[in-house]
C-alpha cells in the first residue's frame, strides 16, 4: 500500500505536492496544518488522516487529535507532530509507541526528514512541505507499506 506523508503545511498547499502523491491510497499530515483548507485539498488525491500541531490552535484544525494510531497496509502506525526519537538501545523511550502496538512512529516539528529504525520501530518524519524556512529544504515522504515490512522515501520538492 502506498502513503504519502505530509508535515508543516503551515496554510500552503504546494502545487508541486499532487503529482507527487498520485498513485498514493492514503495520506497522514503529521501536523502544523494551518489554515487554507490543507486537509480538504489532500482528500482529493487520497483519504486523510491527521493530526494537529503545536502551531494549529484555532479554526478546525485545532480540532484533529494530538494523536492518532491507524491500520494501513498490515501495519499500525503512531502519527503525531511531536516526536522524541529514542536513541538506539533506549527501551524506556520506546516503550510509549510500542504500548500502542505501533510498527511504524509518522510525525513532523522539526521541518528536517528522518527516516530511521530504532528497535524493530521505524519513524519517519516527511519534512516541512510548507514554504521554506530555517535553510531547509521542503520535501514530503512515500512510505510502502507490507505487512511486516515499511520502506520510506523522501521527495524533495
Amino acid at each position: 500500500m502506498l502513503i504519502g506523508v505530509v508535515s508543516d503545511t503551515h496554510g500552503f498547499y504546494d502545487p508541486r505536492v499532487p503529482p507527487l502523491l498520485d498513485g498514493a491510497e492514503h495520506i497522514l499530515h503529521a501536523g502544523d496544518i494551518g489554515t487554507g483548507q490543507i486537509i480538504e485539498q489532500l482528500s482529493k488525491i487520497a483519504p486523510v488522516t491527521a493530526v494537529r500541531g503545536n502551531n494549529d490552535r484555532e479554526g478546525p484544525e485545532s480540532e484533529f487529535p494530538e494523536v492518532e494510531t491507524i491500520e494501513l497496509g498490515g501495519c499500525r502506525i503512531y502519527l503525531a507532530h511531536i516526536v522524541k526519537v529514542p536513541k538506539e538501545g533506549d527501551e524506556d523511550g520506546l516503550a510509549a509507541y510500542l504500548k500502542h502496538g505501533a510498527d511504524l512512529v509518522v510525525f513532523g516539528h522539526s521541518h528536517m526528514a528522518f527516516h530511521e529504525e530504532r528497535g524493530g520501530l521505524t519513524f519517519f518524519n516527511p519534512g516541512a512541505a510548507g514554504k521554506r524556512r530555517f535553510k531547509v529544504v521542503p520535501s514530503i515522504g512515500l512510505l510502502k507499506l507490507e505487512p511486516g515490512r515499511v520502506e520510506g522515501r523522501i521527495l524533495v520538492l
